[in-house]
């Protein structure tokens, strides 16, 4: 004789009850958001922490001009705020992408 079957409840309440099963899926959200943030926080560092060690190691690209302009400066303002908004806009789409995939998940294990 097997013993009665729990009804299966559907993921959301699951979620909304904070139990065992909605937590999990939760922390799969979760760290798969925290994945993405540090993957864009460790590239703009790169990037951006990776100038002043370029203007040290060429000191030439320091001193070297271009329009009047110190190719510093010009990197720094045209490489640095553009570098800003496009890594945040891919940012915004892959953090969207991620919810998309989790509410697609959630859908199916209803």
């Amino acid at each position: 004789m097997r013993a009665p079957r729990r009804p299966r409840r559907p993921v959301t309440q699951e979620i909304d009850e904070q139990t065992g099963l909605g937590e999990a899926y939760m922390r799969s959200l979760i760290r798969a958001q925290l994945r993405l943030a540090l993957r864009v926080c460790g590239a703009l560092g790169c990037v951006i922490g990776g100038l002043p060690l370029l203007f040290l190691v060429l000191p030439g690209v320091r001193e070297a001009r271009l329009l009047g302009l110190p190719v510093a400066w010009l990197l720094l303002a045209g490489l640095v705020y553009p570098a800003f908004v496009v890594t945040g806009w891919w940012y915004v789409r892959q953090a969207e992408r991620n919810e998309r995939d989790f509410a697609d998940l959630v859908d199916r294990a209803r």
